[in-house]
């Protein structure tokens, strides 16, 4: 399948760089594989939901993941930029470095913050073990464990998307905004986007109409973000990301299915791990492992029903996942509409809640 298929015409402008405040006043498109397109409010999701849906959230937790610091030779120093990206060992990480071409196996980085005098604080050092070919390397950090989580937090910045980061830096608000409020287990270095509109309030009244709440974890890696670039999307290769789904939730939501009642995925993260882990009969399994899973349209879906999550990029995995959910031509006018009536896009924009159609290709 072509992937100019999946391109849309999106004004810059609808590219959120703040999010609605508060959380839950942020707007709500929702839609089926047909039928009207309607446009709430993220406070009204409750009326959506039945007595006895069950939401699962992946309950990541977005770590400082991006770092600042010099790399030193004995003949020049270079400023460089550090985006963690995954964790290989207790002291090593992959990452994403800037400028990549400078750099070389056996450099030592310190990062850390700089002050009024260019002076490093709380300096955190590292060396460049390997290099990849596309500015990717691994680097083993001084400290492990425990020690070189608490250095990254209190070094790093919160890692924005490109499509903001790119307009702004970041700063002590999105240490808040670029989080879940249930967030629990380090390892992303992208948030779970879809569960940023949910608050204590609406939470509180999910819980009063009767719906009942799990939690999946997917570690969203900078992957997420990676434009797709083969013409042809079946050749595309879908990044790597760690999940797990304990016995509980696995247990939760096979027995929703087996009543008939709904199971409805907060954000595409949780979708990919409930769909990551169904068994040969159907059913949800626990466990905890990779997932490179790439829904698109011709996938099928065992498990979920209906699906909450963010509006997308053009030509991305994640718009071509909405288009597997509700079909293609379906997913190109819901988009139509949300642009129509100017819905705030990408990670700190607008909510929509999607039932699922057959998938289609067409």
């Amino acid at each position: 399948m072509r992937l100019d298929l999946f391109d849309f015409e999106l004004p810059p402008e609808l590219i959120a760089l703040r999010p609605a405040r508060p959380r839950d006043s942020a707007r709500l498109l929702v839609a089926g594989p047909e039928g009207p397109i309607t446009h709430r409010s993220v406070a009204d999701a409750p009326t959506h939901f039945r007595r006895g849906d069950v939401l699962v959230f992946n309950d990541t937790r977005v770590i400082r993941a991006r770092l600042h610091g010099v790399r030193v030779r004995q003949e020049s120093s270079v400023v460089v930029e550090a985006t963690l990206l995954r964790r290989l060992s207790p002291s090593r990480w992959r990452a994403l470095a800037k400028p990549g071409k400078r750099l070389r196996p056996g450099d030592r980085i310190r990062f850390g913050q700089m002050d009024e005098r260019a002076c490093l604080i709380g300096a955190l050092d590292a060396v460049v073990i390997d290099k990849g070919e596309e500015g990717d390397i691994t680097l083993d950090f001084a400290l492990s464990g425990a020690a070189l989580d608490q250095a990254i937090e209190a070094c790093g910045d919160m890692p924005l998307p490109p499509y903001i980061a790119g307009k702004r830096a970041p700063d002590e608000d999105d240490a808040i905004d670029y989080q879940t409020i249930y967030a629990a287990k380090d390892g992303a270095v992208a948030a779970p986007t879809a569960g940023l509109h949910f608050t204590p309030t609406l939470l509180a009244a999910v819980d009063a109409a009767g719906v009942e709440r799990v939690h999946v974890t997917l570690h969203v890696g900078a992957g997420t973000f990676l434009p797709v670039k083969a013409d042809d999307i079946t050749a595309h290769v879908m990044h790597t990301e760690w999940r797990e789904v304990s016995e509980e939730a696995a247990e939760a939501i096979n027995r929703a299915r087996g009543e008939g009642r709904r199971v409805i995925a907060i954000g595409t993260t949780a979708l990919r791990t409930l769909e990551s882990s169904v068994d040969a009969a159907g059913r949800v399994s626990a466990g905890a492992g990779d997932t490179d899973i790439f829904l698109a349209p011709g996938a099928r879906f065992h498990v979920v029903d209906g699906l909450w999550t963010n509006f997308h990029l053009p030509r991305s995995t994640l718009f071509m996942l909405v288009a597997a959910f509700v079909g293609r031509a379906r997913a190109h006018e819901i988009y139509a509409a949300a642009i129509a009536a100017r819905y705030r896009f990408y990670s700190y924009g607008d909510a929509s809640l999607l039932w699922r159609g057959e998938s289609k290709n067409g």
